[in-house]
Order: C-alpha cells, then structure tokens, then sequence
C-alpha cells in the first residue's frame, strides 16, 4: 500500500547520520518505508517541512500497524490518547524510549506547561533530548520543549556573525541559547518560569557554556533590567510573542535583527503591527503546520539604524 507524505531528499552518504537526526527529534515517520531514487534517499516525515517535498511511501504494515501515532521527545513518547495498550505496544518496539505519556491539558498559564499522564515505562516526564551535538536536558512537566524547532534554531544560528550580543527573551530550557553561544560573544537567557531557568542553568553546564547568562525575569520588564542592547533578540513565545514587540524594539540596537514567533492564520497578519515600529526590513518564513488552519510563522526583523 502506497501512502503520500511529506519527505525530506537527502544525498545517500548523508543517509545515516539525516535518521538518527530525525529519530531523535520525532521528524520520521516510522510507520513508512525510506526509499532510494539513484544517490538521493527519500525520509518520510510526521509533518510538513519548508524544505520538504510530497512523495509515496510504502507502508511498514506488519511491523507497524499496532504503533499508534506519538511524538517523539528524547525517550518520550507523547500520544493524544490514554491508550495504555497502545503505549505498551509502542514502548516494546522501540528500544530508546523509556515513557509513553498522554497529554491531558493544552499548554496553558504564563510558564506554557501541559499536563501528562503516564501510560506506560519509567514514571517520569524528564529526559535527554539530543539536538545537533547539544544535550538539552527537559522536564515536559515543568517546562515548554519542542524538538521540532531544531532546524529553525540551526537557521537562526547560520545567519549570525561572529561575536554578536543575544537576547532569548522567553528561552525555557535553553535549547536557542545554548544553539547560539556558539557563534555569540555573550547571550542572556531569559525566562519567567523558576523551573525552567534551573534546567537552563544545567543545561549551560552540562555543554560547557560560559558565555550564557540565565536570568528568572518577566520580559516585558527587561529593558528595566538590563544595561545592554542586543544585536539579535529571539522571542519564541508563538501564542503572545508580538505582545513585547516594543520591548523587543527597546532591547536590540540599531541595525540588529529580532527573531518574532507568532502563530498565524494568514500571510502578513502581524505584518501591520510590526510596521508601527518602522523597521527598515521585514522577512516572513513559515516555520511549520501547526494546526488546521494555523502555522507557526517568524517574522525576521532589522531595526532602522
């Protein structure tokens, strides 16, 4: 049986280390079949992807069909139904995973947290998630993560020079702050939930991060905090992020560049807002589907010198 699904194309040498990347981040889809046309291979993956293409896929149909769909976090897997059956099928046929969770809540109150319930494994909500030679270590429970901001994180990286100033204005564990220590001079890492920032404050540890500054602060109040400009600010906060565009505004530099995650039902919806602010360039880039009728959109913005 042929299924249609979004794939990634990468070159046959690249092949190996593209799976692990994908496993790792809960991008494959499992429940399909890889498959190679000359010195390319074809990736099947659980979602729609910027650089991605529609193929067909054959089915794994015996050694899947009892998998039900999850999302794949470090050795989490996050189902959307309480299934325990399902979970303990899921559990057996991968050997990385060590939980099966169910969500029970949406992501709700001012520290983005869900709630879980587990279903089957280890009974906890804390794992190991790796992510381009990073180790982020997350509590679902206690903090907002999303393996699949990955390559988004590495996009942002890619367009720094050297020895920037950074701000991540709602930075939750760290993954965007540590990605971009690599090439900042110095970063400062900011979130309001207690939690969150002692996982941040391990995970700058655990990859040797001395450039990284935590800060347990309410964004809206940091121009009040901090004595600097920025050259780039990230503000990954989808649901509310182009509420602090002002104080976004205040905190990076003339000529700088600020990163603004908005959910969107439309092309251009904050396009208006951020024009209030007389930038002098406004870039729109899709993220990825995030619902129906929704995509979680960047607006990658310069400030007029």
């Amino acid at each position: 049986m042929k299924v249609e699904q979004w794939a990634l194309l990468v070159p046959k040498k690249k092949g190996e280390v593209t799976r692990q990347h994908l496993i790792a981040n809960g991008l494959l889809d499992a429940s399909l079949k890889p498959f190679v046309e000359g010195d390319d291979i074809f990736f099947p993956l659980t979602g729609c992807c910027e650089a991605g293409l529609r193929a067909s896929f054959e089915a794994h149909e015996k050694q899947f069909s009892a998998v039900a769909r999850h999302e794949l976090i470090g050795g989490i897997a996050v189902m959307q139904e309480s299934d325990c059956a399902a979970a303990e099928a899921l559990l057996v046929s991968r050997p990385g995973i060590h939980t099966v969770l169910a969500t029970t809540s949406d992501i709700q109150g001012e520290y983005r947290t869900r709630e879980f319930e587990v279903l089957a494994g280890d009974p906890t909500t804390r794992t190991l998630v790796l992510e381009y030679g990073h180790r982020f270590t997350i509590d679902l429970s206690e903090a907002y993560f999303s393996p699949r901001l990955a390559t988004e994180r590495q996009r942002v990286l890619h367009q720094m020079g050297g020895e920037e100033t950074v701000l991540d204005m709602f930075a939750g564990v760290g993954p965007f702050a540590i990605t971009m220590s690599t090439s900042a001079q110095f970063v400062v890492s900011s979130d309001i939930n207690p939690a969150a920032v002692i996982l941040m404050k391990e995970n700058c540890l655990d990859n040797r991060c001395t450039n990284v500054m935590p800060v347990l602060a309410d964004s809206g109040r940091l121009s009040r905090i901090l004595p600097w400009k920025f050259d780039r600010v990230v503000m990954n906060l989808p649901i509310d992020a182009p509420k602090f565009l002002e104080e976004a505004f205040r905190l990076c530099r003339p000529g700088g560049t600020i990163h603004c995650y908005a959910l969107v039902s439309s092309v251009g919806e904050y396009l208006g807002k951020i024009e209030t602010f007389q930038p002098s360039a406004v870039r729109e880039h899709t993220v990825r589907s995030y619902s129906p009728g929704k995509w979680h959109t960047v607006y990658d913005i310069t400030v007029r010198k």
